[in-house]
């Protein structure tokens, strides 16, 4: 019986006015962006914009949390949650299979076909003297400049050995809390932050150097562009991973969470898992082969 009564609500949360300062905080951010990338000078309207979006994901964030530790939320929300955390990475998953569409396509399709393979054309002819069908491709020099490859023994292969002692860590910390050990559930995320943020450290000095030494940009043909699409999105979403581990970690820390209920700790481990794996694939395709 209480099992039916756990179950027959639906929690309906009151009226907010967090998602719209939240699209007013956006707005303002990418307008100013937007107007400062076109040489204006739009630095304030991104600074009210960033401070307005700041101040949203605080308050609203502090509310949902209110609610899940008051226990407002029941089964139905639990699975409604699950169901909208697992279409998120999802569309995530379609996001990044889009750019690792267009590297697919650069280097088994484009270039081989612009050095004349297939129909037998000799396009290279319409490029530049010195194109070679090879990847990463050389690129103009008038153009881009010569530039050098990240190679994927150095800052890249630290990096992977980085992120995947972070998966082991949040699923050390799951364990733990799931058999009720703080401690072990607290140091575990501790690591997890650590290295995630160590991560981005390291990337940042990656970026330095491939535009530095390198000569390597968003302007160095086709294998800059994806190189610096596909590891830059990635970084960010590390970031933002990270940022979500250190609000659980909090939480941990004020005695939040249960070994029954704690899906805002498994929300945040399953996009960590998703980010960790992403960047295998980026290894393995941007940087190794």
């Amino acid at each position: 019986m209480a099992n039916d009564i756990e179950h027959s609500h639906y929690y309906v949360p009151e009226r907010t006015w967090w998602p719209i300062m939240g699209s007013v905080g956006l707005t303002a951010l990418v307008a100013g962006f937007s107007y400062t990338l076109n040489g204006g000078d739009g630095k304030w309207v991104m600074l009210v914009g960033a401070l307005a979006l700041a101040a949203m994901l605080v308050g609203w964030f502090g509310q949902v949390i209110h609610e899940s530790e008051s226990r407002a939320y029941s089964g139905w929300e639990d699975r409604t949650f699950r169901l909208g955390m697992s279409w998120f990475i999802f569309s995530e998953v379609m996001f990044f299979g889009a750019f690792f569409g267009a590297l697919f396509y650069a280097r088994v399709l484009a270039v081989p076909w612009l050095g004349g393979l297939g129909e037998g054309a000799q396009t290279h002819q319409w490029l530049w003297d010195s194109f070679q069908a090879v990847w990463p491709t050389n690129g103009p020099q008038k153009l881009g400049g010569t530039f050098e490859p990240v190679p994927a023994w150095g800052l890249p292969a630290l990096n992977t050995l980085i992120l995947l002692s972070s998966a082991g860590a949040v699923t050390w910390a799951h364990h733990a809390l799931k058999r009720g050990n703080r401690r072990n559930l607290i140091l575990g995320l501790s690591c997890t932050v650590l290295l995630g943020f160590l991560f981005v450290i390291l990337q940042g000095k990656e970026y330095l150097h491939a535009h530095t030494e390198l000569n390597l940009s968003l302007g160095s043909g086709i294998y800059g562009s994806t190189f610096f699409m596909l590891t830059g999105f990635h970084g960010l979403h590390v970031t933002l991973g990270a940022v979500m581990l250190s609000v659980i970690l909090l939480r941990a820390l004020r005695g939040h969470f249960t070994p029954e209920h704690h899906f805002a700790f498994e929300a945040a481990a399953w996009y960590w898992h998703f980010v960790d794996v992403v960047w295998l694939f980026l290894f393995i395709f941007v940087y190794w082969l």
